[in-house]
């Protein structure tokens, strides 16, 4: 389903799924104004397409014990590709790194960090992070407030 072929219900389907992911189908089906069977063949649709990559619950991370959310900037001694899968795949076996994102400019990724205090995160960022091959360079900054969080994409309106 390309991007093009989204109608004025798939892109109503995809900001309330987005923002409401445990909505049945039939309140879905109300909202978006058609009948449930149709409704669900396009959710699946959607699905099918890679549009929705799937459905979570947010957690909070001060209840689960996660305090301290850092955002590591990273330099690399080499940019070829092979070696930035390698960092790639490197940083997927990390669980306290909740996203990656390869930058264009002075770093080569932020990595968003996640630990339970400030000596935590010291600890992960000398074992793990400036021991690992082919980083240069680490700057680390530490989130003191979160203003704000939306959720997923923004869906344009229609």
């Amino acid at each position: 389903m390309p991007r093009a072929s989204l109608d004025k219900v798939d892109l109503k389907i995809l900001r309330i799924l987005r923002d409401e992911g445990r909505i049945t189908n039939v309140a879905l089906a109300e909202r978006v104004g058609i009948s449930p069977p149709p409704c669900l063949r396009r959710v699946r649709a959607l699905e099918e397409a890679g549009y929705i990559h799937g459905y979570h619950a947010e957690l909070d991370p001060d209840l689960i014990g996660y305090e301290v959310t850092a955002f590591c900037h990273v330099g690399l001694i080499s940019q070829a590709e092979s070696d930035l899968r390698a960092f790639e795949a490197l940083v997927r076996s990390w669980a306290n790194v909740r996203e990656c994102h390869m930058l264009m400019g002075e770093d080569d990724f932020i990595l968003k960090v996640m630990a339970p205090s400030v000596d935590e995160l010291n600890a992960f960022i000398i074992s793990h992070l400036t021991s690992a091959p082919n980083v240069k360079n680490v700057k680390t900054a530490i989130c003191i407030r979160r203003s704000d969080r939306k959720p997923s994409v923004p869906v344009p309106a229609v």
